[in-house]
């Protein structure tokens, strides 16, 4: 069997790591196949669209390398791949189920279905439609009507999943789904399923919530006699928190994570194990590896947690794997404008490459590099500077570093033993921890003699210059 599958969002809003997990899933099965990825637009919800929404699902795709075989700006044996420009393909369709009597005209107005949930959620029933047209014998002309889809009012409808085995619903409790809207536009349950049969799809991986939409679906393929997909339904994607995934656990918009400087690669291992596994413990894997070991087999039904800490530890093993040139370039636009060489500035990145975890966080990172005005951190200041007086480190330090010549970070170490062994300090910790905080105004960060080399003997000398003129004074 040739795999087929699909990735079909919904231009209602930009995809989150739900979406594109899915679509992550697809892809992977794809590719472990040699099957082919469908990029589907369902934008058949006209009134919710969101401006730039379309542009984004592609754009998300693009950045995180999960290129589509069929589909928008590719096309394909079944274009068009959007949608709404598929009306003419599904009219003949629900005619056709019409004449079948699988389906019928419903006139109800928005009034009538609102007082029914009302008096339905008062008498704490399930709230469904009451197939008040589904027997209509006289049908009013010239009133609005969808078209839903006769349900068995009887038995059971078994939904035969790849995951989970058989699961089974009461027909009695499963409504009568609308299939073409009164503007003429299918829902999702009409188009949805008919797009997945034209176009051969093998395998419908989607989220665990459209298990309950199951019964309504497989009617729909039992009333046109096709044959169903392989039926996939992984786990929902919850917070560390194990309560559904929102925006209170931090970015959920895979375009976000782009912003927060979340490598491509590093998001798309995260997101392959959230909710399946490879069979064994590894962690960090590559694309090929990923495509590889591959398999519907690996998919797990219990809840996936998307851990945001985790994804920022695995997103720095990858920044730490990445040529130094590439991590220079790929660090630029997240430095803002900085007023600097380029050597310049790929030294100071590299000292920060074992360190951040995220690209964005680069910024903070090496700020003080470029900005002489830089804030004093006000610990470092009242232990380093107010519990003694920090002049004469910073007085010998001077000293020595004006003449050192050798200025590298091997040459400059032996300064700090040498101040201490002067002023009678029995380690050198207080001499390190006092130049840091008068060079950067931190407590913390590169290796003090690494970050002296790379800022350079002028730029160093006049740090400790200014300490020495704005901050000595507070001391005792």
């Amino acid at each position: 069997m040739s795999v087929r599958v699909r990735f079909a969002p919904s231009p209602t809003g930009f995809p989150h790591v739900g979406n594109i997990r899915t679509a992550l899933f697809d892809w992977l099965l794809a590719r472990n196949m040699g099957g082919t990825f469908i990029l589907r637009v369902e934008d058949t919800d006209r009134s919710r669209e969101v401006e730039g929404a379309r542009e984004g699902i592609k754009e998300a795709l693009r950045w995180l390398g999960m290129d589509w075989d069929e589909g928008p700006d590719v096309g394909g044996p079944f274009a068009p791949y959007n949608q709404s420009e598929r009306l003419s393909i599904y009219q003949p369709l629900y005619q056709q189920l019409l004449a079948q009597g699988d389906a019928y005209k419903c006139f109800c107005t928005s009034e009538r279905l609102a007082g029914l949930r009302k008096s339905q959620e008062e008498a704490k029933k399930p709230t469904m439609y009451d197939r008040h047209c589904r027997q209509l014998s006289d049908a009013p002309e010239g009133q609005p009507f969808v078209i839903r889809l006769k349900m068995p009012l009887e038995g059971k409808t078994v939904l035969h999943d790849y995951l989970r085995g058989d699961v089974e619903f009461d027909n009695a409790l499963v409504d009568d789904p609308v299939l073409i809207k009164s503007d003429g536009f299918p829902t999702y349950h009409f188009a949805a399923m008919v797009d997945d049969h034209l176009m051969e799809i093998t395998h419908v991986i989607r989220a665990e919530e459209w298990i309950s939409s199951a019964p309504k679906h497989i009617r729909l393929y039992e009333a046109f006699g096709w044959q169903q997909p392989i039926w996939v339904h992984p786990s929902i994607i919850l917070g560390p928190d194990r309560k559904r995934l929102s925006k209170r656990h931090g970015a959920t918009e895979a375009l976000a994570f782009r912003d927060e400087g979340v490598l491509p690669d590093a998001l798309v291992n995260f997101l392959a194990l959230c909710g399946w596994s490879p069979g064994d413990d590894r962690e960090v894997m590559t694309r090929r590896e990923l495509i590889e070991a591959f398999s519907l087999d690996g998919i797990q039904v219990s809840p996936a947690i998307f851990d945001h800490e985790k994804l920022k530890w695995m997103n720095g093993v990858y920044i730490r794997q990445m040529p130094l040139p590439v991590f220079g370039a790929a660090c630029r636009p997240y430095l803002g404008e900085v007023d600097a060489p380029d050597e310049y500035i790929e030294a100071v990145v590299a000292l920060e490459q074992e360190r951040v975890r995220t690209l964005s966080e680069i910024k903070e990172a090496t700020s003080f590099f470029f900005d002489e005005a830089f804030e004093y951190d006000e610990k470092g200041v009242e232990k380093w500077f107010r519990q003694g007086d920090p002049r004469p480190i910073l007085e010998a330090m001077v000293r020595r570093l004006a003449a050192q010549e050798h200025w590298s970070a091997d040459g400059l170490a032996p300064i700090a033993d040498a101040v201490a062994e002067e002023l009678g300090l029995e380690k050198r910790a207080p001499v390190i921890h006092t130049a840091r905080v008068a060079i950067s105004g931190r407590t913390g960060g590169p290796g003090l003699f690494d970050m002296m080399t790379v800022m350079g003997k002028d730029r160093v000398l006049r740090r400790i210059h200014r300490t020495l003129e704005t901050h000595s004074a507070s001391a005792p």
